[in-house]
């Protein structure tokens, strides 16, 4: 098809021109290669290509849903074999994959044609791209502010139209954040749901899932079609769902529902107005739909979720530096990583087994309290987010912080930080903008974030809905109802697109 709008289809609907042979899959890629050309210099979401075997995968007959369609993996866990994933530091910049992981094979069965990798903080820790190594990421609406993180090259790639889908994973909102500060869907699925293996069992001890970001609502259930169901060696598997997830969409939500929500941030710092505006518009199109909806918070104690959801941090990223010499061949250095990676390594040398332990029970607690609240509540409405998206740069280390910092690091101690209080203003820092997410990353349960929102800057902003372990499909029925609404904000006045 001559000059098709590639713009105007989503994944499906590219999917259904080759099915029906309007468009050839040449034909789509040259048109997701020309504008990756076009836009990449502006956003640097892409930091890895594969052109040339997409290329050759291209021309081989598949009858995948997906057949043809091209996709960009994170730079991160989403492993293809023989190619590098270097999770956007440059102590792994040698790191050449040994194996596909699971997500890969499943996205590859799906029929999707892998054409690169993803922009990410370094090894995913932050809610904002802009690693040392590769360089900041930009949001297509405003190139001087943060598509989010950890998934935010995926989201800059999907929200300036290089394609419709792109691979993403959510260990604290790392699906959510981005999509919320680009416009996107982004579902989160029930812990379980979707593969971490085969070199993990349990990625970040469960918190962390595999999934897509994307433009449409029915894109991101698609694909939860092909990639959801047990995974051998998983530490985690939940009950199947006996449907399709997309064909959920259609089906009526069969009685009005009861909904709590809330703007209050759980941690009691501040949230932009925008935001709660966001959720109080979303809260009188649920009531005029029927549902009750009600103010109340979560039963459980925020900050104790913040500081299980740090520990976790403190834990996983100590055992990654270790797990480093191995590939080093030798102990990994300060040098070898940025600055605030290196204290979070020692803050997890200096905690101690027990406080692991309880940190995990804390998350068993607040799974328990969350899935009774969900006996009565059948969603829980938030802001996604505290603020829109931050500025480039906002985040960056104070001359202070950074003395403090190579001083420590140096000397191999985080001792010294925890008496000048640094170690706590880095902890709020890097929560007060996020505080809403962790929650349903701890607890295992499934949660989206939905555009419903500009904010008077011109930025997007997006409300979050949590439902009860294993009830996804009742958050894309849901999803699906405002997609179909004026609420729904997505790519409208988006300059990229």
């Amino acid at each position: 098809m001559k000059g098709f709008n590639y713009f105007k289809y989503d994944g499906l609907g590219l999917a259904e021109l080759v099915k029906t042979k309007e468009v050839k899959p040449t034909e789509v890629l040259d048109a997701c290669f020309n504008r990756i050309e076009e836009i990449n210099p502006k956003v640097n979401a892409v930091v890895y290509k594969m052109y040339d075997k997409a290329k050759v995968e291209a021309a081989k007959v598949n009858n995948g849903t997906f057949a043809g369609i091209p996709l960009l993996l994170k730079d991160i866990a989403q492993e293809i074999k023989g190619e590098p994933t270097t999770s956007g530091s440059f102590v792994f910049s040698k790191y050449v994959s040994k194996v596909d992981s699971e997500y890969a094979i499943r996205m590859k069965r799906a029929g999707f044609n892998f054409i690169g990798k993803t922009n990410v903080p370094e090894l995913g820790l932050v809610a904002y791209t802009e690693p040392t190594y590769y360089g900041a990421s930009h949001n297509p609406w405003n190139l001087g502010h943060t598509p989010g993180g950890s998934s935010g090259g995926a989201a800059a790639a999907v929200a300036s139209g290089m394609l419709p889908i792109a691979g993403a994973s959510d260990g604290g909102g790392s699906i959510r954040i981005p999509a919320s500060f680009c416009s996107l869907f982004g579902l989160k699925p029930t812990r379980g749901r979707t593969p971490v293996g085969p070199s993990l069992g349990r990625f970040w001890q469960g918190a962390t899932l595999e999934h897509v970001l994307t433009r449409t609502v029915r894109d991101s259930a698609a694909v939860l079609d092909e990639i959801a169901g047990a995974e051998k060696g998983a530490a985690f598997n939940v009950p199947a769902y006996e449907g399709s997830y997309l064909e959920a969409m259609s089906l009526p939500i069969a009685k009005p529902l009861k909904i709590a929500f809330t703007t209050n941030s759980p941690i009691g710092t501040t949230v932009d107005e925008s935001c709660k505006e966001a959720v109080l518009k979303t809260v009188q199109f649920l009531e005029s739909l029927g549902h009750v909806v009600e103010e109340k918070e979560a039963p459980v104690d925020g900050k104790k979720i913040a500081n299980s959801y740090l520990t976790l941090y403190f834990g996983e990223v100590s055992a990654t530096l270790s797990t480093l010499e191995e590939l080093l061949g030798r102990k990994v250095k300060f040098q070898d990583v940025e600055p605030a990676t290196w204290l979070l390594g020692l803050l997890g040398k200096t905690t101690t087994a027990e406080e692991f332990v309880l940190s995990l029970r804390a998350w068993d607690k607040a799974a328990y309290a969350m899935e009774t609240f969900h006996e009565t509540y059948d969603f829980y409405v938030t802001p996604t987010t505290a603020f829109p998206a931050s500025k480039i740069g906002e985040h960056d280390l104070k001359t202070v912080e950074k003395i403090a910092l190579n001083v420590t690091g140096r000397m191999g101690t985080a001792k010294i930080l925890k008496k000048m209080g640094i170690v706590d203003q880095l902890a709020e820092d890097s929560l007060k903008r996020v505080p809403f997410t962790q929650l349903a990353n701890l607890t295992g349960q499934p949660a989206m974030s939905v555009p419903v929102h500009i904010s008077k800057e011109g930025l997007p902003v997006g409300v979050q809905f949590m439902a009860a372990r294993g009830k996804e499909h009742l958050l894309i029925q849901m999803a699906a109802q405002i997609e179909q609404s004026v609420l729904w904000v997505g790519m409208k006045g988006n300059p990229m697109m």
